[in-house]
C-alpha cells in the first residue's frame, strides 16, 4: 500500500510537472511551424535515421508527461500500413511530433479523410505528406490481380481504389515498373484528398496547409519528397506527376 505521504508527494510532483510541461505544448502551438520548416525537419530527421538507424528516438518521461495535456504535431503523414514503413522511425521523431494515419496503399477512405481533416484543421499541422514506398504490396496486388477476379469485398475495394494509378502509369510512355505505379498512386491519393474533402481543399487554397508527396526506399531508408502541391483558389484540384 502507498502511504498517504507518498501519495501526496507523487500527486504534487505530477501536478508540478504537468503545469510546467503544459506550457511547452502551448508554446509549440504558438510557434506554428511553416510547411517549409516542417518538411525541412522531416528531411533532417530522415537523414539522421539513414546515418544511424539504431539511434534511440527522442522519447523521455518529461516529454510523455507534457503530452498528457495535449498534442501539437508539426506534420500529418498518410502512409501505407506496411510494417516496414513507420513514419515516426523513418523521420526520427518522438511522441507527439507527427499525426500519423496509415492504411494499406494509403487509400483515402472516409475514415482516413476524417483523420487527416482533424490533423490539418483542428491540430493545425501545416503540411500533409502522402508517402508511398518501395515494393508496396497493395500496389503490387492492384497491378497483378486480373480485372474481374475477386479477392473478397474488402480487398476488392482496396484494389479498385488503386487501379487508377495502375492505368495512369500504363498510359505514361516514360513510366516503367512498379515504382512508377507507386508514384502515380501517391498523386492519385493527393488528388483524392483534395477532391473528396472540402475542408482540405479550402485549407490548401488558402495556404494554411501544403500537400507534399514522398517515396520511401526500404533498403536505403531514404525518403524522397516531391515539390509542394500549389493550389491557387478555384484551380483544378488534379495534380500532375511530381
Amino acid at each position: 500500500m502507498y502511504s498517504s505521504r507518498g501519495t501526496r508527494r507523487f500527486v504534487a510532483v505530477t501536478m508540478v510537472t504537468l503545469a510546467s510541461t503544459a506550457v511547452t505544448v502551448a508554446q509549440i502551438r504558438a510557434k506554428g511551424p511553416t510547411a517549409t520548416e516542417s518538411v525541412a525537419r522531416l528531411k533532417a530527421g530522415n537523414a539522421r535515421f539513414v546515418e544511424s538507424a539504431a539511434e534511440a528516438l527522442p522519447i523521455d518521461a518529461v516529454r510523455r508527461a507534457a503530452l498528457a495535456d495535449g498534442q501539437a504535431p508539426f506534420a500529418t503523414i498518410l502512409s501505407c500500413a506496411d510494417s516496414r514503413v513507420a513514419p515516426e522511425v523513418i523521420f526520427h521523431t518522438g511522441l507527439g511530433d507527427l499525426f500519423v494515419v496509415r492504411a494499406a496503399g494509403h487509400v483515402a477512405d472516409r475514415s482516413v479523410l476524417a483523420s487527416i481533416e482533424y490533423g490539418a484543421d483542428h491540430l493545425h499541422t501545416p503540411v500533409v505528406v502522402v508517402m508511398g514506398h518501395e515494393s508496396c504490396g497493395a500496389v503490387k496486388a492492384a497491378v497483378e490481380t486480373p480485372a474481374g477476379k475477386s479477392l473478397g469485398p474488402n480487398l476488392d475495394y482496396l484494389i479498385k481504389a488503386i487501379r487508377p494509378a495502375v492505368e495512369r502509369a500504363a498510359s505514361d510512355v516514360d513510366a516503367a515498373g512498379l515504382r512508377a505505379v507507386i508514384l502515380a498512386n501517391v498523386e492519385e491519393t493527393i488528388n483524392d484528398l483534395l477532391e473528396q474533402s472540402a475542408i482540405l481543399k479550402h485549407l490548401a487554397e488558402s495556404g494554411q496547409v501544403t500537400l507534399v508527396g514522398a517515396y520511401y526506399e526500404l533498403a536505403t531508408g531514404r525518403a524522397h519528397f516531391s515539390e509542394p502541391v500549389r493550389m491557387p483558389r478555384g484551380a483544378d484540384t488534379r495534380v500532375s506527376r511530381h
